[in-house]
């Protein structure tokens, strides 16, 4: 049977791309899953899985760093975020590569490129210049990685949200709600941990129980007592801003 490893950071990346794989090639064994770099490194000089499957961005040794040192111990498969620019890049390099979050249709297409190559028993490919050539393509250097994705649940149901289509997030003394254009949902963290983790570029903290995607930004009013309110796209619902935060408004 031929077999694999999934090095990601994010346990459910993890979950997913492993339910994805036993839908599309249910012969695919999985010996084992790795948090970082350093992890997958250990795994594979462990197991030697015929396939790596190596999240870009990871804490401590990258993707990119753990291919390196993984060389020709197995068969590199990049699991990335990137646009289609990047993807392009993937391409030149005759990578394999998966998108997260792992579409079935697109993992098919390279599970297909997998069984080609191992029943041409083709050795993995020497990366070492290819790596520096795709580092360089891409611009990845060493930076804070941000969540992309957030897990909520929805009545009894956990749905997997991308972070770019959450409106806000606002918390109480238990929950934060988690709001989209076409639902809301409950989790459990609070706003103070969700700031840490989340892209400042794209959500603002207003409040100290609100984060607001800054692309949901319809406006800013205010109300009769004088506090500012943001106004957000398609919801009748307003915002209050407390006076630590007014000044993200100030050229609004």
């Amino acid at each position: 049977m031929p077999t694999a490893i999934i090095a990601d950071d994010e346990r459910l990346m993890r979950d997913q791309l492993r339910l994805r794989l036993q839908q599309v090639w249910p012969e695919l064994e999985i010996l084992a899953e790795a948090k970082n770099g350093e992890e997958a490194i250990a795994m594979v000089a462990e197991h030697r899985p015929d396939f790596t499957f190596l999240d870009i961005r990871m804490p401590g040794k990258t993707g990119l760093d753990a291919a390196r040192e993984i060389g020709q111990a197995s068969n590199i498969v990049f699991i990335t975020a990137y646009d289609q620019y990047a993807v392009e890049a993937f391409e030149r390099g005759a990578i394999d590569y998966v998108l997260k979050p792992a579409d079935p249709e697109r993992l098919q297409v390279t599970v297909e490129r997998l069984k080609a190559r191992l029943g041409n028993g083709a050795v993995p490919n020497d990366m070492g210049e290819m790596l520096a050539q795709l580092a360089k393509q891409i611009g990845i250097e060493p930076q804070k990685k941000f969540l992309q994705f957030i897990q909520a649940s929805i009545g009894q149901e956990l749905r997997l949200i991308p972070v770019q289509e959450i409106l806000f997030f606002q918390s109480d003394e238990k929950y934060t709600r988690v709001q989209t254009a076409r639902f809301e949902a409950l989790i459990r963290k609070p706003v103070r941990d969700l700031a840490d983790e989340l892209d400042p570029e794209l959500f603002w903290q207003i409040h100290r129980s609100t984060l607001v995607n800054v692309n949901a930004i319809d406006g800013v009013t205010r109300d009769m007592r004088g506090r500012h309110l943001v106004m957000i796209k398609g919801l009748t619902e307003k915002l209050e801003v407390s006076r630590s935060y007014v000044h993200l408004f100030k050229q609004m």
